[in-house]
């Protein structure tokens, strides 16, 4: 009899408290949910059993990494409906343990046994972190550089294929949605550059520079001399190609070096561009201190980070169990509010804070669209389940930033001097 898809509907809304908002198809061809909604195939048992060993986030991500569960059809609109019925659920929705007390609720979940088969766990895909220990270890520089080869050491031409020749791996900035990524992400470019007030002559320290595009263009656009930093070989490797090719090697030095470990200021300004997820709570106060003990009075640092909203019981945050494994990992979110907190204990004055949430929508948007064109080339350069994992990973956050789970926030910030002269106009909007 094929009934594994109603069966699995029944036990999922029974879980949830709610109507289940996508369709299912199992293995077995049978179909549940409701008619026209977008469908999440489960493939084989072994998805059952992913689930069983690792209920949540983390079981769910590894049977889409192991191309155990997939969606047919538009991805954005599952995740959409997955987002309204459990990211979002009301405060009196059930969890599951409180669902796990009913009698009819256990008595699927053995039934749910059953259907998954064998008892034993399957392996975790290949694509997800191995760690031995977690806390004794989490933000040295050894660990750090382990978590940013694990993200940006799978292969450069991947990343050609994901971000196309811009080859910039943060928000763009977008004058219009029907834009195309290589300007947005220019804009971006020149939006850092004109709130540093970058000016030739001048010394930019680029924290995390990624593939070499913040260094190129501050050295071709402004004149200025800039260092940029990398934890990652292949982006150093990239970066200094490119620079070479742009005849920029008098002017932009690109360094393998932890940001802990540059001594070598004063600097007149630094650009942090997506780097500040990496380093953690525990350590982002030496980060805050470090940028500042490195600029020159009157200097200028742009910080440029994901953000999360912010926790009812900040000590319950835990960190994303698919991008910890999958993505990033140890990276961390943290509100707006303690970013600013934590420039303004290390001695710096924040003199503007802009928030360009949707941007990044549009960007991952792109990002996707890229991945998705050139599918079977970014399988090849890397394997089915890290190609999975990025398209998940990518279109998830496009969802969670419209949403307005997570934003994106541009933080400018001086070293202002004791004579109180910031240098930042009376009107510093002039970006705009």
């Amino acid at each position: 009899m094929q009934d594994a898809a109603l069966r699995l509907k029944s036990l999922m809304e029974q879980l949830l408290g709610a109507p289940l908002p996508v369709r299912i198809r199992a293995w077995d061809g049978s179909q549940a949910g409701p008619p026209g909604a977008p469908v999440l195939v489960v493939r084989n048992r072994r998805a059952l059993r992913r689930l069983l060993w690792k209920p949540g986030e983390l079981g769910m991500a590894r049977a889409w990494v192991a191309g155990d569960l997939t969606v047919d059809g538009d991805l954005y609109a599952v995740l959409n409906a997955v987002a309204e019925t459990v990211w979002e659920r009301d405060e009196d929705a059930r969890s599951l343990g409180q669902a796990l007390r009913d009698p009819e609720v256990r008595a699927a979940v053995r039934g749910l046994v059953r259907m998954a088969g064998s008892p034993l766990p399957p392996a975790p895909p290949r694509e997800e972190v191995r760690r031995r220990s977690r806390l004794s270890h989490l933000h040295t520089k050894h660990s750090d550089r382990r978590a940013i080869s694990h993200h940006y050491d799978v292969g450069n031409d991947f990343y050609e294929i994901v971000l196309g020749p811009s080859m910039v791996y943060s928000c763009a900035y977008w004058e219009s949605p029907d834009g195309t990524l290589e300007d947005a992400q220019r804009d971006k470019l020149s939006l850092v550059a004109r709130k540093l007030d970058l000016r030739p002559g001048m010394r930019l320290l680029d924290v995390g520079c990624g593939w070499g595009s913040m260094a190129i263009h501050a050295a071709r656009e402004h004149g200025v001399s800039v260092v940029g930093v990398t934890l990652s070989q292949e982006q150093a490797a990239y970066a200094r190609k490119r620079v070479a090719e742009e005849g920029l090697t008098d002017r932009v030095e690109i360094r393998v070096q932890d940001y802990r470990d540059v001594t070598d200021g004063p600097y007149d300004a630094i650009s942090s561009i997506g780097m500040a997820e990496h380093v953690g709570s525990e350590r982002y106060l030496e980060y805050t201190r470090n940028l500042y003990a490195l600029l020159k009075p009157g200097g200028r640092l742009l910080n440029h980070q994901i953000g999360r909203r912010p926790w009812h019981d900040e000590s319950a945050y835990e960190l994303d169990g698919f991008i910890d494994a999958y993505v990033f990992p140890d990276g961390e979110l943290a509100p707006i509010g303690v970013t600013v907190t934590q420039l303004e204990s290390a001695g710096f004055e924040v003199r503007d804070v802009e928030s360009i949430r949707e941007h990044y929508a549009l960007t991952l948007r792109r990002w996707v669209a890229n991945l998705e064109a050139d599918w079977p080339n970014a399988v090849r350069l890397t394997s089915p389940g890290r190609a999975r994992v990025w398209r998940l990973y990518m279109a998830a956050s496009a969802v969670a930033f419209e949403r307005n789970q997570i934003g994106v926030n541009q933080v400018l910030a001086v070293r202002t001097p004791d004579s109180g002269a910031s240098g930042v106009p009376l009107r510093a909007r002039t970006w705009n």
